[in-house]
């Protein structure tokens, strides 16, 4: 039973915010008197011991211990004597908890919207450095419409945007103070929560002690949080997965990025991007295992509750170090121009912008899909594309077209027409790239 219920082995991770709860804590408690001064000034000594045995990776885990709590308490017992026994005085293993792991996302938060930021950064140089290079766009994996590869780029720094904007609003709900709720009931002891929630950077209590106990929402929304960032990071992958390969030859990998076969010396693997796609996995099922361990949970604190921590820090982990990666990885990757030109060639990219030609002749707009779309068939079936038909051809299916229409149909220079907001031509292009320089030019 000892072995089974043991935590130890993976909240050791919590040490530090363990001692940072129990340095306010003492100090509270000794604020409002509830153990004198001397007592506190030998617990201020001893867990400021712990805590750089801890950072110098000295501190010994004892395995004899159940927790990360018990495990530090005994110590310092064994530092200082009897002073250490008052020092749970007003506080349980349930609020300590709730409050080392509310302390630990909320920094782990901050790290991860750090690495979203260093990415970011590091898509808008490669967007800047290959915003001359227009690329076709896809819908279903099918060439639709040629786009600047910049604003291709783009769209992702718009996804880290959001998952930075989703753990800014989670960290809000996590930056709540469960110490001094007790068990589940509080205290009769005249605690002082506030002096708690100030010295640990607590923005608000938490209001009801029950739920201040047993709450593992900022754990289930982080897991959410971290789960949309690998579903991004997977996608990008497989864009780039793509680009790479044979088939497409867009994009090269270099070799610092990438493996060779066992068999196959000429073989050039994207293992990052299989690999980050693949850990994608493994973060949604933290999610899940969390969201299944809390289902069916009972007011207040159950033991069940151990589990929240193993799928949080794995998640952390995982999706900190694809982040970094990335990071490190993207500024590597070297596209072909003269390969990108070549695939603006099929597909007959510029249907779409001769159909708008036609409703700025005055075509209602599913006329003129309708004429574009005989007139592309026209050209698959011999074997040319839209701009390579006769005028005398485009007109016997619609005398609107004149010859300027000719001017248009080249999807090389098809961007540049984009008027609307945010399209994928260079005026929203550069308005993007000016806007999120500005944007991530500070941490916060």
């Amino acid at each position: 039973m000892e072995a089974f219920g043991q935590s130890i082995p993976f909240d050791r991770e919590l040490a530090r915010q363990d001692v940072q709860g129990s340095l306010a804590h003492a100090e509270m408690l000794a604020s409002v008197g509830l153990i004198a001064k001397k007592d506190f000034t030998a617990i201020r000594k001893g867990l400021q011991e712990i805590r750089r045995d801890i950072e110098d990776g000295k501190f010994v885990f004892d395995p004899a211990n159940e927790d990360i709590h018990m495990s530090i308490e005994a110590d310092l017992t064994r530092r200082i004597g009897d002073a250490a026994k008052k020092l749970h005085t007003g506080r349980s293993r349930n609020d300590q908890v709730a409050t080392d792991l509310r302390l630990w996302t909320r920094e782990k938060i901050d790290a991860i919207t750090e690495r979203l930021r260093l990415l970011m950064l590091a898509f808008v140089a490669v967007a800047e450095r290959e915003r001359d290079i227009i690329i076709p766009g896809y819908t279903h994996l099918q060439r639709a419409q040629p786009v600047m590869l910049a604003h291709h780029l783009l769209a992702y720094v718009e996804m880290f945007g959001r998952d930075r904007e989703r753990l800014a609003d989670c960290r809000r709900r996590t930056n709540r103070l469960p110490l001094g709720s007790g068990a589940l009931a509080g205290s009769t002891l005249p605690l002082d929560r506030e002096l708690i929630r100030d010295r640990l950077g607590f923005d608000s209590l938490c209001e009801n002690s029950m739920d201040a106990v047993s709450d593992r929402d900022f754990v289930l929304e982080t897991l959410s949080d971290l789960a949309i960032v690998a579903i991004h990071t997977s996608r990008l992958a497989e864009d780039i997965i793509l680009w790479t390969s044979s088939e497409w030859g867009l994009a090269k990998l270099d070799d610092a990025w990438s493996t060779g076969s066992s068999i196959m010396p000429q073989k050039r693997n994207p293992d990052l991007l299989e690999l980050t796609r693949g850990k994608t996995g493994r973060v949604v099922g933290s999610l899940v295992s969390l969201l299944t361990v809390v289902k069916g949970l009972p007011m207040t604190y159950n033991r069940d509750l151990q589990e929240d921590k193993e799928p949080l820090f794995d998640a952390v982990r995982t999706v900190e170090f694809v982040l970094e990666c990335l990071t490190e990885f993207l500024p590597t990757l070297r596209f072909n121009k003269t390969r990108a030109a070549e695939m603006l060639k099929d597909g007959y990219l510029d249907a779409t912008v001769l159909a708008e030609y036609l409703v700025e002749k005055g075509l209602p707009f599913r006329s003129a899909h309708e004429v574009s779309g005989q007139l592309v068939r026209l050209g698959e079936d011999s074997g040319r594309q839209l701009g390579e038909l006769s005028l005398e051809e485009m007109r016997a299916v619609s005398t609107l077209i004149t010859n300027e229409i000719f001017k248009r149909l080249d999807p090389a220079r098809t961007p540049t027409s984009y008027a609307t907001a945010g399209a994928a031509g260079p005026r929203s292009v550069t308005k993007a790239l000016g806007g999120w320089k500005r944007k991530l030019a500070k941490k916060a």
